[in-house]
């Protein structure tokens, strides 16, 4: 097989990206190279620099460009509270609501067992020295509640109890301004059995 020339190439970096298929990847390329080749070197340059630079938290394993991330340092936070979540985009998501007081541990994915990842793939092992290090008391699972989020929430409660910590679970209900008749039946479901 040939090599693939450089327009080629670049069109198959763009499809790396999730949701980027063929054409959507060669309209940014084209745009780039046609319209905002300035673009096309800063993100070349930001992004060159983002993966020499950012590595993990040595805490909460969430993107950092410091040994241990600003969350992780700061002393307003409630050492005793632990939000288990799978991405930093979750981590982002719960901080924009400026309702959780505690720390984070992002674990980079979820359990999978059709796709081979199993507790080795997460950072299960890490969450669990984190989790047993004497000061959290109460470990919240915020994994997604997809089969393989509900699958690592539940592995991840029993190795967690199983050291003695006490385990939530993120709630989940029918959303605030929805009208019964149009919610699922599963969420429904949920929202009667987790109600308070």
């Amino acid at each position: 097989m040939a090599e693939l020339g450089r327009l080629e190439a670049l069109v198959a970096a763009l499809r790396r990206l999730p949701g980027v298929g063929v054409k959507s990847a060669q309209r940014m390329a084209f745009h780039l190279l046609q319209h905002d080749r300035d673009g096309a070197l800063l993100l070349s340059r930001a992004l060159g620099e983002a993966v020499a630079q950012v590595g993990h938290c040595a805490r909460c394993h969430t993107f950092s460009e410091s040994p241990v991330c600003e969350t992780c340092l700061d002393p307003r936070r409630d050492r005793r509270q632990l939000c288990v979540i799978e991405t930093p985009a979750d981590q982002a998501a719960l901080e924009r609501t400026g309702s959780f007081p505690g720390l984070y541990f992002v674990l980079m994915g979820h359990l999978s067992p059709l796709d081979g990842r199993g507790p080795e793939s997460i950072a299960a092992h890490e969450l669990m020295q984190r989790a047993s290090d004497g000061e959290v008391q109460e470990v919240i699972l915020a994994t997604g509640f997809s089969a393989e989020g509900e699958v690592t929430a539940q592995v991840l409660a029993d190795a967690l109890r199983a050291r003695g910590l006490r385990v939530t679970r993120l709630a989940r209900g029918v959303p605030a301004g929805s009208e019964l008749e149009h919610v699922d039946t599963g969420t429904i479901a949920h929202a009667l059995a987790d109600r308070r």
